[in-house]
Order: structure tokens, then sequence, then C-alpha cells
């Protein structure tokens, strides 16, 4: 069992060290009572429903940090077709990009499996190898890395074994961080491996959970209020001062002349006095956001609260004469830098609100987290002068921001829990992840490329795994990058059959102790298998194990009659006696199914919670899977005249090649008009700001048409006049281009049009047409 010992971090021993060792036997009996798998009642079917809503979360979490990784690399590729910067085995490149993944194909041999198997638990409970290879990648490796680190070897975001194995691994990276940083003020800053791994952590289910529960009403009720603009930039308010008196007065007096300094600007009486109550706003909804934050300590995820520990921790160790104030803004940096604010900047990227914020409430989110930073760290001014107006937010709130971020830190080790895992794990009969091809073959590749760091003896286990897997295969085509079920297991460990027996040698428990707790565990099984016995009180334990030998089910027989052996036994030994009702037995079995019974409630209330996060992350997916849809129709937009310009280049004249075959495309043919109303586009949050007025609103009407692929006419029409009071030809290629120069609105002079919904709007509306 050494290694178990080793890959638990020299504090797991505990566990064996504590004074009172048959508490450590009740929890490990309380847990499996909490996960039997043969209870049939109200629990255990919450239980499942709860384990199968998580493993769904998991399963899309992975999906969706998958498509991102796409859109960001398709992204910065699209960007060169947009300016005509990319060659055709370039085009090739990223039309693979866009393929479907083919579910048929081979299978690995049984050797190499089981070469995988052993690999991947080694890597997966013994957590100090990935981390040091996270530490030695390059930025460009780190997110490939990381989808197998944080959604596969470890993608059981909710099962707590897995969850301490990861923060292991990140106690380890950050140890090291620290123990190689050079300055205190870049600690945790740049964009390293290091702080991707931390941010992509917070993307995780259960923090976007947190999220969501905690921000989105909050942000929600800030956008509805599409009209109020809260711009403190003098120079910003200024222009938008004059070309309002403009617009109104049809010219502008000459002591307001245009192109002004940002101090000139400052001074203006009518600019600060403009200026003044939306500072005062500013501040109040900056503290509305900052107490519901405090307020929700409590439901801050673990992981994120003992990542907040171990920063504390390292720096107090790193650099003691560091002042409190010091430190907190290193964990601020964490919380609010990392987690925080990138939701409230771009609550649409974490599906908190529904499309885009419109134009002055995006600016007032941005606002408010730039003054969530400021409180976090020490705020400078120098970029930007006039956030120094809203200070006293920062002054007044400082003291209570470092004691919510010291409380942040109080949070308990989870050695002992690991060890109990590690046990339970080593006593499942499957342990199994979902991997891909690629991903097998790129760890495989990493590690061998940095053996000689991870592993300088030829003795140790990861150097022997990785020798006899030879060369990493080189990676596959996308297409057939299939999932494979990996089963995990070490050679080097016996798995254990009997886990009592086991966790008997590892200790000083004695035979009376496992039987007295084995006996109570069946009792509780007994109870949640036979409805009419869980409501009576005081418990017979005679009379339920009498019952249960002499139903018809065959497995409670046989626990009846083991249970009742047990019980004579118990009393032989003067454990329990018979003359107080099994006083000691019958408290403790009413104290786990009371446990039990609280536990229920706590389960459906999570998976009422959890049901809305599944939601919001399928919501996402689809939001990504538009966006490829997008690129497939851009990308072959440009494909079709490439090859029209190209004449006599090999392919032929308008010929598309897709998977190295050749199609001739159809004839084009005008699809639509489909025809959509004001009401319709406003409410699925394609018109982000209108300038019709409200009487006039039932009137207007959209059409769409497409008259060739990738190109469309947006018209808009007024009842009762035949001709459209303005059309814009519009091709993809234009959308596009808005998403990657970040342009979020498209101005059809009486309305605009959020770009993203318009592009989903297109594809969804023109898809498959003919």
């Amino acid at each position: 069992m050494s290694s178990i010992r080793e890959s638990s971090l020299a504090g797991s021993s505990r566990l064996t060290q504590r004074n009172t060792q048959r508490q450590s036997f009740t929890a490990l009996y309380s847990m499996a009572a909490e996960q039997d798998v043969d209870a049939d009642d109200e629990l255990a079917r919450a239980q499942k429903r709860l384990r199968d809503l998580k493993s769904r979360i998991s399963a899309q979490s992975k999906k969706n940090f998958v498509l991102e990784r796409d859109v960001r690399y398709l992204d910065s590729r699209i960007a060169l077709l947009i300016q005509n910067r990319m060659a055709a085995d370039e085009q090739q490149e990223v039309a693979q990009h866009l393929e479907d993944v083919e579910q048929e194909g081979g299978d690995l041999d049984e050797k190499r499996l089981n070469q995988y198997a052993n690999l991947f638990f080694l890597l997966q409970s013994e957590p100090r190898h990935i981390a040091s290879l996270c530490r030695l990648v390059s930025l460009a490796e780190i997110d490939t890395l990381l989808q197998t680190v944080m959604f596969t070897l470890y993608g059981n975001q909710y099962e707590s074994r897995e969850e301490h194995l990861l923060l292991t691994m990140f106690q380890s990276v950050l140890a090291a961080q620290f123990e190689t940083a050079t300055e205190f003020g870049s600690l945790l800053r740049a964009n390293t491996p290091v702080s991707r791994m931390m941010t992509t952590y917070t993307r995780r289910g259960p923090g976007q959970s947190y999220l969501k529960s905690v921000l989105a009403e909050r942000i929600n009720s800030l956008i509805e209020h599409k009209d109020l603009n809260l711009e403190i930039n003098p120079l910003k308010v200024y222009e938008q001062m004059v070309q309002q008196i403009e617009s109104d007065t049809g010219t502008l007096p000459p002591e307001l002349p245009r192109g002004v300094s940002p101090e000139v600007a400052a001074a203006n009486p009518d600019v600060q006095a403009i200026i003044a109550p939306r500072l005062t706003m500013l501040m109040e909804i900056a503290n509305s956001f900052l107490l519901t934050i405090i307020d929700s300590i409590e439901t801050v995820p673990y992981g994120i609260r003992w990542i907040c520990k171990q920063i504390r921790s390292l720096t107090k160790r790193k650099y003691p004469e560091a002042s409190d104030y010091a430190i907190c803004s290193l964990i601020g940096g964490f919380f609010f830098l990392r987690f925080i604010n990138p939701a409230v900047v771009t609550p649409q990227a974490y599906m908190l609100v529904d499309g885009v914020p419109a134009k002055h409430p995006r600016r007032t989110l941005t606002l408010i987290a730039k003054m969530l930073q400021n409180l976090a760290n020490k705020p400078s001014y120098a970029k930007e002068a006039y956030m120094i107006q809203l200070n006293p937010f920062v002054e007044n709130n400082k003291a209570r921001i470092n004691q919510f971020l010291n409380n942040l830190c109080e949070v308990g080790d989870f050695y002992d829990q690991l060890e109990m895992d590690q046990y339970m794990a080593l006593s499942k009969k499957e342990l199994m992840i979902e991997i891909t091809l690629n991903e097998l073959y790129n760890t495989h590749a990493l590690l061998q490329q940095h053996i000689d760091i991870l592993s300088p003896n030829d003795k140790q286990h990861l150097r022997i795994l990785l020798d006899e897997l030879g060369s990493a295969p080189p990676l596959v085509p996308r297409k057939e990058n299939r999932a494979i079920n990996l089963p995990m297991y070490s050679r080097w460990e016996t798995p254990i059959q009997d886990l009592t027996t086991a966790l008997m040698a590892e200790s000083n428990i004695t035979q009376n102790d496992i039987l007295y707790m084995e006996a109570k565990s069946i009792f509780v099984q007994l109870i949640r298998s036979l409805p009419s016995a869980s409501g009576k009180r005081p418990i017979d334990l005679p009379a339920i194990a009498e019952r249960a030998a002499t139903t018809k089910d065959a497995v409670l027989v046989r626990k009846g009659i083991k249970v009742k052996e047990m019980l004579r036994e118990l009393e032989e030994l003067h454990v329990v006696d018979h003359r107080d009702d099994y006083a000691l037995m019958q408290e403790e079995v009413s104290a786990e199914l009371a446990h039990l019974g609280n536990i229920r409630e706590k389960v459906v209330l999570e998976t009422r919670s959890l049901e809305a996060v599944y939601k919001t992350i399928c919501d996402h997916n689809n939001y990504l899977r538009s966006q490829l849809e997008s690129y497939k129709a851009y990308l072959a937009n440009v494909r079709i005249n490439s090859s029209k310009d190209s004449k006599g280049a090999s392919g032929g004249v308008g010929v598309v090649t897709v998977g190295g075959k050749e199609k001739k495309p159809a004839k084009s043919q005008v699809l639509g008009p489909y025809r959509f109303t004001h009401a319709q586009l406003e409410k699925e949050g394609i018109i982000a700001e209108s300038n019709v007025p409200e009487n006039r609103r039932g009137n207007i009407y959209f059409n769409f048409t497409s008259p060739t692929p990738g190109t469309f006419i947006i018209a808009l029409h007024y009842k009762g006049r035949e001709k459209a009071i303005l059309e814009m030809d519009l091709k993809i290629d234009d959308l596009l281009e808005k998403q990657n120069d970040g342009v979020k609105l498209l101005d059809l002079e009486y309305v605009q049009l959020n770009v993203d919904k318009t592009t989903q709007l297109l594809q969804k509306t023109f898809r498959g047409r003919k």
C-alpha cells in the first residue's frame, strides 16, 4: 500500500495517526452507506438521478471545452481568410477542423490497452507527474494537455477522489510557481500555462454553477435598463454631450469644439455635472455586486476556496514580510481576475444572459469589473485617470474585501478524505475514463518528450511504463479521433477485495470494531430496503433482522440471517446487550438514518440547481456549434470562389474538394424571402437596439433572402408599403469579419442587430434549404 501513501502527500498518513481510529471507520462505513447501490429507496433513486446529471454535466463541459478550442483556432485562421492570406493547403487544414468524428474504427490491441490502462492510472493517482508536465510544456501545448487533465483524467467534476487528486496537482504546480518566482508583483498575473490552468479550472461545472446562481440575477436586472448611460470617462462624456447638442440644435456653440484633450473635457463644468450622479450610481451598483458576492461565501466551490488557501499559505512562506493587504491582492487576483470578472464583463460567454447586452449596460458591467479588480488589487490609475473618481468605493470596502478573501481561505484540508477515497477506489472493480485516441497519443508524446526530467531513474514506474509503450503513435486525423473507454488499474497495486481486512492491516482497529460497524451498516441497508420499517421508532433491531430473513427476496434473506448471527456474536463479546434493546447500536443506526435523510434533501436541492447548470452548458454548446456552422459556410464559399478564380488550377473550375473527393457545387438558387416581425427579432435578442418608435414597431417586419450561398439580403419593410424602407446586402464574410474584430452590432440605421445572433439566425434559416 506504500504508493497510495506517497500519492496522497505526507499529510495523508494522518488517518492512521489519529487518536480515535474508530471515527475514521465510522466515516468509511457512512460513505459506503451513502453510496449503497443495492438500496432502492427515495435517497437511492435521488442519488442515481444526481449521479447521472453530474455525469452529463462533466461530459458536456468537456465537449464545450473542445468546441471553444476549435472556435479559437478557427477565429485566427478565418482572420487570414478574410485578409486573403491563406494558401489552398491551409484551407484544407481548416476544413479538416470542421469534419465530424467517425465513430467506427479499429480498437487498440489488448496489450496496448493494458499498457495505457497502467499509465493513466499512475498519472491519475500520483498527480505529481502531471503537475511537473504542466510546468514543462509550452503555452501552445497547454490547452491540449488541459483538455485531457481537467475533463478526462479528472473529468468527473463532482467525484471527491478525482477532485481532490486534481487539487493535489494544483498544490504542486503552485508551489513550484512560487519557488521560481523572481518578483512578488508578477506572481499569477502573467499569461502562463499555470494561469491558464487556473482559469480552465474555474470553467468546470461547480464554478459555472456558482457564477449562475450568484451573478445571473444581478446582471440581468442591470441590463434591463438599456438606455442607462453611466459613462464616466470625461472625453467620452464630452463627445456624447456635443453630439447630442448638435443633434438637437443643428449646430455647435464655439465654446464646445470637437477633438479636445482629456484634460479640457474633464474641466468642463457640464461634463462634471453629468458625471457626478453617475459616480454615485456606479458605486451603489458595485456595492450591490460586492454584497452579493460576499454573502455567497458558503456556496463558493470548495476547490476554488482551497486554491485561495494555497495561495495565502505559499505567499506567507515565500514572502514572510508580505502584508495582509499584499497577500489578499494575490488571492483577489485569482478569485476576481480569473473567476468573477470574466463573467461580469462577458456574461453571454458564460450563458448568464441571453444575447449580448446593449451598449450602455455593457460599458457599465466593464466599469463594475474594473472597480472590483481595483478593490482586490492595489489600484493603479496611470492608464485610466478618470477611474480615481471611484476610489471612495475602494477605500470604503478595503477592510471588508480583505476579510472576505481571508475567509475564503478558511476551509479544511482533504487528505484524510482522499486516503479513504483511494482505498474505496482500489476496492472498486472498475475505474474507467472516456478518452479520445489523440488525448492518449498526445499525452504519451509529451511525457516521452520530457521523461528525463519527469522520471530520471529507470527503476521508477513512469519510466518503466513509457519504455514498454515505446514511441508515441502520430496523431490521427480529426474524423478518426474516436473516444474509447479506458479501464484503469495499477500493475503494482493489488485490488482490494476485502476493504475491511485491508484497513485492519493498516491500523489498530480490532475485529470487534469491524463486526460492530458491519452489523450497523447491514441494519441501515435493511431498513432502507423495507419501506414499512423506516418510519418506526424506537427501532426494533431483532424484529427487522427476522423480517428480512423471512421475506421472498434472496438478498434480504441472506442479510437478515447474517445480521442475526452478528448481533448474537456481538452480545457474546459484551459489545451490545439485549436487556437495553441494543441501545448503543439502535442509537447509532437512528443517527445514520437521520444523516441519510438530510442527505436526501440536499441531493434534491442540488439536483434542481444542477439541472439549470446543465441547461446553460447545453445552450452554450448550441451557440458554439452555430459558430462552427458559420465557419463551414464561409469556408465553403471562399473555396468555391478561389477555385473559380484559379480557372485552370487542379480541381477544376467551381470544384470543391472535401476530404479528398471532388464535388461540383449545385446551381445557385434564390432562397426566401423569410419574414420576421420586429417583435420576433426583439424577443430572440437579434434586435439589440431599436430606434423605431414603440407605436410603430407592430407595423415593421424584415425579409431575409439568400440569392447565392453565403450571400444574404436583409430588407426592412413597413406594412402597406410595397417597397422596402431599407435593404442591406450581407455576406457571411462580413459577419465573420465583424466577429473577428470584436464588433458586436450590425447597424441597419433604424435598428442595431446583434452580430452573433444574426449569424445564428441566418444559419438556422438557410441551412439545408434548396
